[in-house]
């Protein structure tokens, strides 16, 4: 199983664990409540896994509503279509996009990906009261590759600025640090 699949597993998990009454609640990702986020996820989604077929795909109405209705089985659906897309070496090779004129490498946007699900899969877990659960060689390899490009996610708005944790500090932790997250958010 891959980084990209474990990832999507656990934030399925969480997704699962989820209630409509909670979507409201607030996340440690300050610009977004759960309900927010999901539509975050929603509404990029679809350009992600469609990035590992190198294809492109027209984003959804920027104002609308995605976490309305049966919110949860599209996301899961979502992070299905994420994880086959992303499966083939192919989709590793060579440059792609999120349906934007900007090509990336597609290593660079596969991880991004990874980071995406395993950190917002967090702090959806956080905000609904759980717990998400990422295998040790996962966290280790997240935490290289965000290390490697926390200067130009900062550029780009994907991370806030550094919050220190201890040297000693369980890994999760300290990617969360890098991205600008409170580990002991609640």
């Amino acid at each position: 199983m891959s980084h990209l699949s474990h990832a999507a597993e656990a934030m399925a998990t969480v997704a699962r664990g989820i209630t409509d009454d909670q979507l409201a609640n607030k996340t440690p990702c300050t610009e977004y409540d759960v309900r927010a986020l999901i539509n975050h996820l929603l509404f990029w989604g679809p350009s992600l896994a469609a990035a590992g077929r190198k294809e492109s795909v027209p984003p959804p109405p920027a104002d609308a509503d995605l976490a309305a209705g049966d919110w949860r089985g599209r996301l899961l659906a979502l992070l299905d279509e994420m994880t086959s897309s992303w499966a083939p070496p192919s989709a590793w090779e060579g440059e792609t996009s999120m349906g934007t004129p900007q090509m990336l490498p597609a290593p660079v946007m596969g991880e991004m990906i990874v980071g995406e699900l395993a950190v917002h899969g967090w702090d959806l877990a956080v905000a609904t009261g759980q717990r998400l659960e990422l295998p040790a060689d996962l966290l280790t390899h997240l935490h290289g590759t965000i290390l490697a490009g926390v200067e130009q996610g900062r550029e780009m708005g994907m991370y806030g600025p550094e919050i220190t944790v201890p040297a000693d500090a369980p890994t999760l932790d300290r990617i969360l640090g890098l991205t600008g997250r409170d580990p002991a958010w609640a």
